[in-house]
């Protein structure tokens, strides 16, 4: 039902994502080392809890937006595709931040550290561009059943997300210790995701310059 192009061109926005100081990262980096494990843990649940509710809109809402309003749909493939770019230019631009240096946060509960990991998925401006606007860009109306071919395609980026920010709870401790020793580690990491967002982008907007 999806192409192998497909799932392959939304796992790697997900892993640029997933792979770029954000809401979601600084929050499960700072409960990780303030609070431990756990509490990122109980966090990250939190924050795939608010991958679901996306997923869930988006993929009954689709449908709409290819089949009623198809100039909508082309205004969202363009915004997605300059709010690659500009997540491009964030990560290339000298005088980036890491996640890896968060703020201190004061000691939660279970409950409240699922509810904030929660919140902050849901207000997450990435996590609304990606299900709005860079979704879309993958959804082949002529492949039909466009809700399941969003579901999977978000499930892909789900368990991709929760895959590495996973790692990075379990790691974080030892990971900022690493990468605050050694801040070429970080240029790079940052370079190789601007160059990955930005090549996806200038793909998306030749795609559809093509086929308008």
């Amino acid at each position: 039902m999806i192409s192998l192009s497909a799932v392959l061109g939304i796992a790697a926005i997900a892993l640029g994502l997933v792979l770029s100081p954000g809401p979601n990262m600084i929050y499960l980096v700072s409960r990780s080392i303030l609070q431990g494990r756990r509490a990122g843990l109980y966090s990250l649940a939190g924050i795939g809890a608010g991958f679901l509710v996306y997923l869930t809109a988006v993929t009954a809402g689709l449908i709409a937006v290819f089949t009623v309003v198809p100039p909508l749909y082309l205004a969202i493939k363009l915004a997605g595709a300059a709010y690659l770019l500009w997540l491009a230019w964030n990560a290339l631009k000298p005088g980036g931040e890491s996640a890896f240096t968060p703020r201190p946060l004061p000691p939660d509960p279970p409950r409240k550290l699922f509810t904030m990991g929660l919140l902050t998925c849901l207000l997450n401006p990435k996590l609304a561009i990606l299900y709005v606007s860079l979704l879309p860009q993958f959804v082949d109306p002529a492949r039909g059943h466009v809700a399941e071919q969003s579901l999977l395609l978000g499930l892909t980026q789900i368990v991709i997300a929760l895959t590495v920010n996973g790692a990075i709870v379990i790691t974080a401790g030892a990971v900022a210790a690493f990468l605050n020793k050694r801040p070429a580690w970080l240029r790079v990491q940052r370079y190789l995701m601007g160059t990955v967002l930005a090549g996806l982008a200038v793909h998306i907007v030749t795609q559809q310059t093509a086929t308008a």
